[in-house]
């Protein structure tokens, strides 16, 4: 008889349901959230970083 990963997790006391999930999803929800300038692109993608900075300054982070 197999059990899953949550029952294993959970008969064993590693279910702690306060801690923030770490998936892939999870990440790419927090990564899109916070806007940062760009590392690379075309001049036309800063351009367009520059502009909305200007436009949004509350809601980009620079680095």
């Amino acid at each position: 008889m197999s059990i899953s990963p949550q029952e294993f997790l959970k008969k064993y006391g590693f279910d702690k349901e306060d801690e923030r999930e770490h998936s892939l999803r999870e990440n790419a929800l927090d990564h899109a959230k916070k806007l940062r300038r760009p590392h690379a692109g075309t001049p036309h993608d800063w351009e367009e970083w520059e502009r909305y900075k200007k436009e949004h300054p509350g809601q980009v982070e620079d680095d």
